[in-house]
């Protein structure tokens, strides 16, 4: 009979003998007469865990013990431009810090970028245990630093995403005041994210920031320097069509932490002109990874009942906007901004008003939506609300999932709007899998229109016969 615990102690110290700690890296160099348990009463002690291993850069190379090169040619995943290299012209320990350094240079008569990307696969896997990273990014359009983990076994569940990924930290390097943490599961593709936005002195490329995750079975959570960004506890992975496999999977296998700067791709868009390739580093301090004596793997998937409708039937609240509330947070209605997007949103007179001065790159630029509607396989419901605009403009409506990949339970629908109260109303029926967080979106931006737009009665509703 298998135990229902994990007992980490005897891995954590023959793991502690061979990849010995290096130590917090001390002001002081010129006194390296210290003995290694000076060196290793160096790294802080967490309350409840054993350091497991660490690396604080303090050599004059990648110590190779603890991590691999990953070379790969260019366009290998999400359209991304750079060969990764094992040169160390691209990955390369300098004043205590490791450094994935993005070089840009001419092949065949076109632009040809190299990269750094590291793994601890085969040489520091784990199952369960907190991960503890320093990090600094890059500015840049086109850059894409990460810091993230993926199974030893990709295939033990089946390939992206059914193995499961945990991204303690990305960014672009388009806006480095925003930070994203992440989770990808299952099949059909579903995610989950939070981020965290820190700006001026305090930017994710103008200092060092801690990131880190607490990964135990049915949770992780997810923090920056100690602020919390995201829990989660209710992923799952399956083959289309078929059950699901038992919680926790996919996260209840060893995993390894890998750390990268990639060049372009689907997200951060291309390197341009202003993409100043001197300082595209990533600079990365100190890797720790802390694990509990034990770990009960005796759990459930929590279960999440789906939220029920306000009393006249409506799955929006304050949808007649009649009253004032913090269009920042995530409860209810949210103003966002992206990829260029300006502007701002208030609720005013029994309307929510959204003043655009750049519509940015993308339909989602400027953005106002509604999380947490309750989407049920089998279920019709209605969309209703009206709108105008202070000249013509353009405007697109869509149900989402960020949960899911982001497919689109109703479609993204162009609605053309006038000065004129326009009453819209749609039908759809959702044909994908249960899913307790819908999301309602009205996209204002990259079509060149900025013209002040006036939303009112707002109604999601499940007519299902």
């Amino acid at each position: 009979m298998k135990s229902n615990r994990i007992i980490s102690s005897i891995l954590a110290a023959s793991m502690l003998l061979s990849l010995s700690a290096c130590g917090k890296k001390d002001e002081k160099k010129e006194t390296s007469a210290e003995t290694p348990a000076q060196t290793e009463a160096a790294v802080p002690e967490l309350d409840g865990y054993n350091l497991l291993w660490n690396d604080e850069f303090d050599g004059d190379k990648m110590d190779e013990t603890k991590w691999n090169y990953e070379p790969h040619e260019p366009g290998w995943t999400n359209n991304e431009l750079q060969e990764y290299t094992t040169s160390t012209d691209n990955v390369f320990v300098r004043d205590g810090h490791l450094v994935l350094k993005a070089i840009k240079s001419e092949k065949d008569g076109k632009e040809y970028y190299t990269s750094g990307k590291v793994t601890g696969q085969n040489k520091t896997d784990f199952t369960y245990g907190k991960v503890v990273v320093s990090a600094k990014v890059p500015e840049g359009q086109g850059l894409w630093p990460a810091i993230w983990m993926m199974p030893k076994d990709e295939s033990h569940y089946g390939q992206w995403p059914k193995c499961g990924e945990i991204d303690i930290m990305e960014s672009l390097g388009n806006d480095t005041t925003i930070s994203y943490s992440t989770i990808h599961y299952g099949e059909p593709h579903a995610e989950q994210q939070g981020t965290i936005t820190k700006t001026g002195a305090d930017s994710f490329s103008a200092k060092f920031h801690e990131y880190s995750v607490e990964w135990e079975p049915g949770e992780m959570r997810f923090y920056t320097d100690n602020e919390l960004v995201l829990t989660v506890n209710d992923w799952f992975t399956a083959v289309q069509g078929e059950d699901e496999k038992p919680y926790p999977a996919p996260f209840d296998q060893p995993f390894f932490v890998q750390m990268n700067l990639a060049v372009g791709g689907n997200w951060p868009g291309n390197p341009d002109a202003t993409t100043d390739f001197s300082k595209a580093e990533f600079e990365i301090d100190y890797v720790r990874v802390y694990q509990k004596p034990s770990y009960d793997t005796n759990v459930k998937k929590p279960e999440k009942p789906f939220r029920e409708a306000l009393p006249d039937g409506n799955f929006i609240r304050n949808g007649k906007f009649t009253e004032a509330e913090n269009l920042e947070d995530d409860i209810d209605w949210k103003f966002l901004l992206f990829n260029g997007g300006e502007g701002s949103a208030e609720i005013k007179d029994g309307e929510m008003i959204i003043y655009s001065t750049n519509c940015g790159t993308e339909e989602y630029s400027v953005q106002l939506v509604h999380p947490d509607l309750p989407m049920r396989k089998g279920h019709k419901y209605k969309l209703t609300f009206d709108i105008r605009a202070d000249e013509d403009r353009k405007c697109i409506v869509c149900v989402s999932a960020p949960n899911a990949g982001w497919i689109r339970y109703f479609p993204d629908t162009s609605i053309r709007l006038t000065t004129e109260w326009q009453t819209f109303e749609y039908e759809f029926t959702m044909n994908e899998k249960d899913d307790n967080n819908g999301r309602l979106e009205f996209n204002m931006g990259k079509y060149k229109d900025t013209a002040t737009i006036h939303i009112t009665n707002v109604r999601v509703e499940d007519i299902t016969g």
